[in-house]
């Protein structure tokens, strides 16, 4: 098996209990680009939010149109590495601080989650934390396809001589030890890309994350996680999906249409140019239609390039179907996808929807009618002093990305990939392009 056949993506260290580290998130998405910088502090175990640790304490932030992106993925290096850039240079301002890495999400690469399940004889009397090791090593790498990179890799459960359900095997006697795990890949090119935009602007890569999973992290409460649910995270050029079910992050899915799909829509619809577009999804968009709709006009600017074309008169309701028509196809898509899934076997799961797709007018009760669950708008959960532009469900992912560090333990980690999460200086330049050059 190739080293591109066993690849997967750097992951950062389990965060330590008792120390404060500086974090940075950057979601390089198809319509903005946002950089949070923040300080995880160690704070006491809450009712709430349980598997959190330390408490995220935002420092700085930024998010620009994005520039050089397509449906998640670098397709001009040089536009978007002066975007990355810029994002991350006005965070620092603010926070008066020097980034040295970054949390890096991934939304395109047709992400997939699989359900593997590997097994082997324990060589010793009992299970050992390199029995461990060996079989979750063996599940990942059945799991990863060529030209397919891993982003996670989750023991869901283990088995001891068959019997399943055992959380934690380690020290525990038996003849054979198997695992469940969730494998969440993307295509290798598409993550190999990403990370080199990051690498070209000096910043070093602690870990890439899948954007679901990250949107989970920060959107979902502890009940949900218990019960089931799923995350649909709706940006502009992916819909992405996180599925949980008995506390666990258990398949991920992706599609390369969302939000910006809608604004190509009215752009062609009305005969407006793009800006225009975007504007009237931003301000007027809408999934409900009603009979007042109809009356009531407005005014669009033509695309044409002669300033003596007269704008059209089109209804609300007009602008209303075009929206309608194209996010009624992102949910059937959803519906499809979530029916292949350990999400059908869940009755009282619900879905969560984030992402700035989701926030379109009318969203969550056509959801509803579409998936036949109990939906809502997810929006970061636990964080103190988010200012309120980042409050919305469009930074479900860089928000998220900020209580991922907290949940790495969780993952199994190629040893050559693990990195440490920095609370001081360290050899940068040392790590620059590691994973390139050992994944490819």
């Amino acid at each position: 098996m190739s080293s591109l056949d066993r690849n997967q993506t750097p992951k950062t260290r389990p965060m330590p209990q008792n120390r404060t580290a500086l974090v940075a998130s950057l979601d390089i998405g198809t319509s903005k680009i946002a950089c949070l910088i923040a300080r995880l502090k160690p704070c006491a175990p809450s009712d709430a939010l349980r598997g959190r640790s330390h408490a995220v304490e935002l420092i700085g932030y930024s998010h620009i149109q994005s520039r050089g992106v397509k449906a998640g993925a670098v397709v001009d290096m040089v536009e978007c590495e002066q975007a990355v850039r810029h994002a991350v240079a006005v965070a620092e301002r603010m926070a008066k601080v020097r980034v040295e890495s970054v949390l890096l999400s991934v939304s395109a690469g047709r992400l997939q989650g699989q359900m593997i399940e590997a097994a082997s004889e324990v060589r010793g009397g009992s299970v050992s934390p390199e029995d461990v090791m060996r079989v979750t090593s063996t599940g990942m790498r059945h799991a990863t396809a060529p030209g397919r990179t891993v982003l996670h890799a989750l023991p869901v459960g283990y088995a001891l001589d068959g019997v399943k359900g055992i959380r934690d095997p380690r020290g525990m006697v038996a003849r054979q030890f198997g695992v469940d795990m969730n494998v969440v890949t993307s295509d290798a090119t598409v993550a190999k890309n990403l990370m080199l935009v990051v690498e070209r602007c000096h910043l070093n890569v602690e870990a890439m994350a899948a954007s679901p999973y990250a949107s989970s992290l920060s959107v979902l409460t502890d009940d949900e996680i218990d019960l089931g649910a799923a995350v649909v995270e709706m940006g502009a050029g992916t819909t992405t999906i996180a599925i949980y079910s008995g506390g666990r992050f258990v398949h991920a899915s992706g599609f390369a249409v969302g939000g910006q799909h809608v604004t190509m829509d009215l752009a062609r619809g009305l005969g407006a140019c793009i800006a225009d577009a975007e504007r009237i999804k931003t301000l007027y968009g809408t999934v409900l239609t009603g009979g007042s709709d109809a009356r009531e006009l407005m005014s669009v600017p033509t695309s044409g390039e002669d300033e003596q074309d007269f704008p059209q008169i089109v209804s609300r309701a007009t602008i209303a179907n075009i929206v309608k028509q194209r996010v009624e196809e992102i949910f059937e898509m959803v519906r499809d996808r979530l029916k292949d899934s350990p999400f059908a076997a869940e009755p009282r799961a619900r879905v969560v929807l984030s992402g700035g797709a989701s926030q379109l007018t009318g969203v969550p009760e056509l959801a509803t009618r579409i998936l036949g669950r109990s939906v809502r708008i997810g929006r970061p959960l636990g964080f103190g002093r988010l200012p309120n532009e980042a409050k919305g469900a469009s930074f479900a992912v860089p928000s998220g990305l900020l209580v991922y560090p907290q949940y790495a333990h969780l993952e199994h980690v190629e040893p050559r990939h693990t990195r440490q999460l920095k609370t001081g200086t360290d050899n940068y330049f040392g790590k620059v392009g590691r994973w390139l050059r050992e994944g490819f």
